[in-house]
């Protein structure tokens, strides 16, 4: 569909506010430990993919396919690099956020044909979520006369950053630190490498110019403040929360009232 602005206001928007609202909110409750093994290698490689989306957008706006197709090498090789650590039985935060749910005693029963239905019903739902994520944003565009971007940057990334903060809060509050920093981080890589590869693959994906002046940084900002954090081995309190939080409201505020 025609809303390739929206695509990329989203992974944006999402990255944005995975580490400022989805780490800064469940931080007021209850500190986060950056000390574990692993978590300083995958904020680097947060770093490094989100500065690769960035030089991908100089080298030409839109995006598409040959930029999509380094983007989806990236997920396939940072795909690989976690295959390999778990066979080498390797401390991970991004590896211990996808295996967290297959050691849930809770979870869905182990059947193949059960599992491969959850699959298809995922997928089903995925796409029909999608589409009406999609036009519903655009229908909200144009009532108000603001850009596709905007939404992208506001109301649905912060809808897809929930669910981050969801499991944030659950992790760190059942002590699995690892998971709730990881979850983050694993998030973050994925919108960049392999959303932004298949938006980029289906079709040109726009950045809007505003985008490329302000948000962009504001991304690679963010993704440099968590790196940082990690390297201190501090954990993400509650005054960092509070900052994190704030640093979101003043930037939101300042792209909605267009002050940039």
């Amino acid at each position: 569909e025609d809303a390739s602005e929206l695509a990329s206001g989203n992974i944006v928007g999402s990255n944005i506010a995975n580490v400022f609202l989805a780490l800064g909110a469940p931080a007021l409750v209850m500190a986060i430990p950056t000390n574990m093994p692993g978590v300083a290698r995958n904020a680097f490689v947060c770093l490094v993919a989100t500065s690769i989306f960035i030089l991908l957008i100089f080298l030409g706006n839109p995006l598409v396919m040959w930029q999509g197709a380094i983007l989806l090498a990236g997920i396939f090789i940072f795909l690989l690099w976690m295959f390999r650590l778990a066979k080498i039985g390797a401390e991970d935060p991004v590896l211990a956020d996808i295996t967290e749910i297959s050691q849930d005693k809770d979870g869905p029963p182990a059947s193949v044909w059960v599992s491969a239905l959850f699959v298809i019903a995922g997928s089903v739902g995925l796409i029909a979520g999608g589409k009406m994520i999609v036009d519903n944003a655009v229908d909200i565009a144009e009532f108000f006369g603001i850009s596709e971007t905007i939404i992208g940057l506001t109301i649905v990334a912060i809808g897809t950053s929930l669910p981050e903060v969801a499991t944030v809060v659950v992790a760190a509050w059942r002590g699995h630190s690892g998971v709730a920093i990881g979850n983050v981080i694993g998030s973050n890589v994925f919108n960049l490498f392999a959303v932004g590869g298949a938006s980029a693959l289906a079709g040109p994906v726009a950045v809007e110019d505003k985008t490329v002046m302000f948000d962009i940084w504001v991304m690679l900002a963010a993704a440099a403040a968590l790196l940082f954090f990690v390297l201190s081995r501090q954990p993400i309190g509650r005054r960092t929360g509070l900052v994190f939080l704030v640093s979101y409201g003043i930037y939101l505020g300042v792209r909605v009232l267009g002050i940039t």
